[in-house]
């Protein structure tokens, strides 16, 4: 068996648990710049805001019923993810993160358990110990765990969790599941689908597997597989290292100078090399690019580009803040304004793994990799960026946050503070 813990409306529940005000209310939380919804709670998704819908246009839905807005908090977001995955590892032998609001649990040889009451168990303590509701799905495959812990948000009377294993029950269930909200069926693979009068995750059971194969390759035969019951997607309890790391955003404002927009490449310089030690990787090759505003047609416009190959792969932080800061000066432009950059790490490689060249400072690479050490436990310890290069500033990104609530758990600063009358 496998399980799915899927956190309910991720981001919008994760703002409610330091304000209890909001429970039952509309929350909307917005993306970059405070662009476009990017999580709703129940009540705004009732009031008809869509995912991806730009705040002006919802704008006088937001006034009429006092829907409260947030701007991103990604700081916020990811420590209440690892709280929850603290949880789900209590419950399972092996746990599979898949975003930052769900994860696989592995039931394989968990033996003498109702499954149905553990399912609800496991919900019920994930929101004793993080306020975060979450609904827990368990199937013979993960694909069927998938949609069984999706009933859970249609049908509160589930309380969280359900188990899915009887024929009669998951036929009953695909029957009604729109083949189009199939876990590893694309939108185009959905619109094939369709026009051959597959409009159901039950109807595609009832193809025969030369059919999907001719249509949809090997990566349809094993949905197609399980949804039949038959477990073919592997789980991965191992950490699987990123085959690309990239941090980029959108500014505020257009940059015209090009110390501001070395300040902001390496800030995601430094994100980069921070993600990568993480994964004990480093990169071969460093890609920084820079876009103008293509809104602004009567502007001139730019998508400059700059590609550092390194000799070594590498993960260290001045090494890789120098080479992005160098590259950002480069492709820089007088009189062009910079509306988006992004710093991106490829070729990427287990740090175990790096071979050295016969000329290589053996001596100064093992100061830059105490220094990159030290500035990790140092921003471990006392909250990320209380310790920068000089080049990036203030650190802070040229963002639009305007509706972002506090760092509660991961800055001194913002810790909330309770009065005990």
């Amino acid at each position: 068996m496998f399980a799915l813990a899927d956190c309910n409306n991720f981001f919008a529940s994760c703002e409610r648990v330091f304000r209890p005000d909001l429970r039952d209310k509309p929350v909307v939380v917005l993306s970059n710049n405070d662009g476009c919804a990017i999580a709703r709670s129940n009540e705004a998704k009732a009031l008809g805001i869509k995912m991806g819908d730009p705040l002006f246009k919802i704008r006088d839905i937001v006034e009429r019923n006092n829907v409260a807005i947030f701007s991103g908090n990604m700081a916020l977001y990811g420590d209440m993810s690892q709280r929850v995955r603290w949880v789900l590892e209590q419950y399972a032998p092996a746990i599979e993160v898949y975003s930052i609001d769900e994860a696989f649990l592995d039931l394989r040889g968990v033996t003498n358990v109702d499954f149905d009451s553990y399912a609800k168990h496991i919900s019920q303590q994930c929101y004793k110990l993080t306020s975060i509701p979450v609904s827990v799905g368990i199937a013979p495959t993960k694909t069927l765990a998938k949609i069984a812990s999706k009933l859970c948000k249609s049908y509160p009377k589930l309380q969280g969790g359900c188990y899915m294993h009887r024929a009669q029950d998951i036929e009953k269930v695909l029957k009604k599941y729109p083949i189009s909200d199939v876990w590893g069926i694309g939108r185009r693979s959905a619109v094939k689908l369709e026009q051959r009068g597959v409009h159901t995750a039950y109807d595609f059971t009832l193809w025969e597997e030369f059919e999907v194969r001719r249509l949809l390759g090997i990566t349809g035969v094993r949905t197609w597989r399980e949804l039949r019951g038959e477990s073919c997607i592997e789980f991965e309890n191992g950490f699987e290292m990123q085959q690309s790391v990239c941090v980029s955003r959108s500014f505020a404002s257009e940059i015209y100078d090009v110390d501001t927009l070395c300040e902001q490449i390496a800030n995601f310089a430094s994100s980069v090399a921070e993600k990568l030690r993480r994964q004990n990787s480093a990169a071969g090759q460093l890609v920084v690019f820079a876009f103008t505003n293509r809104f602004k047609e009567s502007e001139p416009q730019q998508h400059a580009s700059r590609i550092t190959i390194f000799p070594t792969p590498t993960s260290q932080q001045r090494t890789i803040v120098g080479s992005a800061v160098e590259c950002a000066r480069q492709m820089f432009c007088k009189g062009y304004g910079y509306k988006k950059a992004g710093v991106v790490a490829t070729h990427i490689v287990p740090y175990q793994g790096v071979m050295h060249t016969l000329f290589e400072d053996e001596e100064q690479n093992e100061r830059e990799s105490r220094l990159s050490s030290t500035l990790d436990k140092i921003n471990n310890t006392f909250g990320r960026g209380a310790v920068k290069l000089a080049v990036q500033g203030n650190g802070q990104i040229k963002s639009n946050h305007n509706n972002r609530s506090p760092r509660y758990t991961t800055h001194w600063s913002e810790i909330p503070e309770v009065t005990i009358k």
